[in-house]
């Protein structure tokens, strides 16, 4: 979250931040509104507190006087109704402030476009050339079902639309890019951890996920939350803490939930976009002077994932309109997917600065006191998004499919999945 004394004094620059997300100045309006009632009722509070403590050495003298002292006493239980009434609404707006404050997006890094939507993303650099076909490309979910590797209709069955089984090699090469994709960044010098993928309120707070995105996430009857990437938990491990040594460079799979698969009509089909999927990802903590930087190396070290699985991609930076809640500045990795002849999302890398670790109070000791630690993080990747990518262009005309070399170390030297 931002600093109040930062929202407060800089309106114009916050106003701005919003109107180029796509968003008007309500919300700031609105803050500043409720922060000078809220001030006000503090001083006023502070006065008759003030008057209180003269009221009640009034009493105190009159009664050691003998004298009549019921009109300073009515004069002091008019004086501790009003500080009852005060404090109420002090209560009331601080609520007010501290909801506004969590609902309010990150200020995009200067360095961000400023741009409407994604057609506004200007791409940052193309990676490799999407492969010519002699015959047309068939979309995975096709591929899928032909090699009998992905059941959609049974995933339906026992969940719901927006989940699926994988079997066989589908299973076996869901599992090798997991275990791929982590020894890579681990030899790039991330330390794995394996989190828990339940997820109390509080972590879901600290990096942005609520109150925004409630109606996205899954939530369990005892107010524990699905994890949607392992971001969530990975980030919140520093949670009210003092980092003592920076940087920290971790990677970590889960599998991730999220209930807005399928809105609107896309991807229903296949599994681009999925109610439950597989991730690995990379997070980051650094000092702030550090952290862009870092942003890309940390672009480079999931731009690696696809170099050695030969996959065409590009690099895209997301302008204002199409950046995420948390986020300073982002980059997108897309894939290039044959059937849809176009690239698609397989990674987002960003930068928060201190905005989750304000909100999760992650901080580090400096000669000038606590800072809060700069979050970065991003996809190291989707791996459903992976395997569609390579289902779609290792695709051949007889209908199977070529592993690529990399991974054929971890599916005991297969070289190709083809019809049993």
């Amino acid at each position: 979250m931002l600093e109040l004394k930062f929202v407060r004094n800089n309106p114009d620059i916050v106003g701005r931040a919003l109107i180029n997300r796509n968003m008007g100045t309500e919300l700031i309006d609105s803050l500043l509104e409720y922060d000078v009632a809220w001030r006000e009722c503090i001083a006023e509070g502070d006065g008759l507190k003030h008057k209180r403590n003269l009221v009640t050495r009034e009493i105190a003298q009159l009664k050691k006087e003998n004298k009549d002292a019921l009109p300073k006493i009515n004069e002091m239980q008019g004086i501790n109704d009003r500080i009852k009434e005060i404090d109420d609404k002090i209560r009331d707006y601080k609520s007010k402030i501290n909801d506004i404050m969590l609902s309010i997006p990150n200020i995009p890094s200067e360095t961000t476009p400023i741009g409407k939507d994604e057609n506004d993303n200007p791409v940052v650099r193309i990676v490799g050339e999407p492969r010519k076909f002699t015959f047309t490309p068939k979309p995975h979910w096709e591929i899928g079902e032909e090699l009998d590797i992905l059941d959609f209709e049974r995933g339906a069955k026992i969940a719901g639309q927006g989940f699926t089984v994988y079997k066989g090699m589908g299973a076996k090469l869901e599992r090798a890019l997991i275990n791929f994709m982590l020894d890579v960044h681990t030899d790039q010098g991330y330390l794995e951890v394996f989190p828990p993928v339940l997820i109390n309120e509080k972590a879901m707070t600290g990096t942005g996920q609520l109150p925004k995105f409630k109606d996205d996430m899954y939530v369990c009857a005892d107010g524990f939350y699905l994890a949607p990437t392992a971001e969530v938990p990975v980030t919140n491990l520093f949670m009210d803490e003092y980092m003592e040594k920076l940087p920290v460079f971790l990677t970590a799979y889960t599998a991730c939930f999220r209930r807005e698969a399928g809105k609107h009509g896309q991807d229903t089909r296949g599994i681009i976009r999925q109610h439950q999927f597989n991730k690995v990802e990379l997070v980051k903590f650094v000092k702030p002077e550090t952290s862009y930087e870092e942003l890309e190396k940390l672009t480079l070290d999931a731009e690696e994932i696809l170099k050695l699985l030969k996959l065409p991609y590009r690099v895209v930076s997301l302008c204002t309109g199409d950046l995420g809640f948390s986020a300073a500045r982002t980059y997108d990795l897309e894939v290039w997917v044959p059937a849809q002849e176009k690239y698609r999302e397989i990674s987002s890398c960003s930068n928060f600065e201190n905005f989750q670790a304000r909100r999760a109070n992650i901080r580090f000791r400096t000669p000038e006191g606590p800072q809060f630690v700069h979050t970065l993080n991003g996809s190291g990747l989707a791996v459903g998004r992976t395997v569609v990518a390579i289902l779609e262009n290792y695709q051949r005309e007889d209908g199977s499919v070529e592993i690529p070399e990399v991974l054929r170390p971890y599916l005991h030297g297969a070289e190709e999945i083809r019809q049993v």
